[in-house]
């Protein structure tokens, strides 16, 4: 069973109660340290234009880069050490998305599912979502990237802002589970064309709605480092359990646990840690 993640590969920097660390990031990098544990079948496919960034990935046998003009930039600024929850973000609002023409010759015979991580609405075009559609696979979409617009200028970077995405409803037609926070949930509603919404909350746990709603409690981390990623690690280790047929119950709980390890010290998953 062989699974595709796809999204772009970012240079972040990281402000932690003022100080500072440079690092590579974006969701498809966070999701890759996960799956090489629980899901090994994957490769991921990853659009920017500095291809060092790959460098950073646990395994290179299994990145394929699609090669742009820019890459995406992130600042991520946590004023308080003690409130990881409260984030500031900036962003250069890359315009790099991966097309179909991108991915037509590369993609392998046999896919089992996607994993779609846009970071901003430019990412995936609706023809590239269209073709991904035609494999008649799963699809798990991060739908965060699809309600990002630019807010106001600082030094060359953007705020960043949410806004309803127009062609939305027929973007997410036919995925199986999307993925999102509190925020976006209330800005989308609920009633989509999905087999399932997982909408996670930070310290305050998550839920995943589908004919019901499962409640999922947030395990505590006494230490909290970084929580950069936790999103995407939460993701990642989810989509790993559905795919083994677990349930959403499990799988939800399996994810909470692996987030919350994954906080306790800077940077991507790693169970050695």
């Amino acid at each position: 069973m062989t699974l595709v993640i796809i999204g772009p590969v970012t240079q972040d920097v990281i402000r932690i109660g003022g100080d500072e660390s440079h690092k590579v990031g974006g969701a498809t990098y966070y999701q890759s340290f996960v799956f090489e544990e629980f899901f090994s079948d994957y490769l991921a496919f990853v659009n920017c234009s500095d291809e060092s960034l790959v460098n950073d990935f646990p395994d290179l046998s299994k990145v394929r880069l699609i090669g742009k003009d820019d890459t995406h930039f992130f600042i991520n600024d946590y004023p308080d050490r003690d409130d990881l929850n409260v984030r500031h973000q900036l962003s250069n609002f890359a315009q790099v998305p991966v097309l179909k023409s991108d991915l037509e010759e590369i993609l392998p015979d046999d896919i089992d599912a996607f994993v779609l991580n846009p970071l901003n609405r430019y990412d995936f075009p609706a023809e590239t979502v269209d073709y991904l559609k035609s494999f008649g696979v799963p699809i798990f979409l991060s739908i965060q990237g699809f309600m990002r617009i630019p807010g106001d200028e600082v030094n060359g970077n953007y705020t960043i802002k949410l806004s309803n995405f127009d062609d939305l409803t027929n973007v997410l037609s036919g995925v199986n589970a999307i993925f999102m926070d509190e925020a976006e949930a209330n800005m989308i509603g609920m009633g989509h064309d999905v087999d399932e919404m997982v909408i996670t909350n930070g310290s305050h746990g998550s839920r995943i709605v589908s004919e019901d709603e499962i409640k999922i409690e947030a395990i505590k981390c006494d230490n909290p480092v970084d929580t950069t990623g936790c999103g995407d690690t939460y993701m990642a280790a989810y989509i790993s359990q559905k795919l083994l047929s677990k349930s959403s119950e499990i799988a939800g709980n399996f994810a909470s646990r692996i987030a919350s390890e994954k906080i306790e010290y800077s940077g991507p998953y790693n169970k050695n840690r």
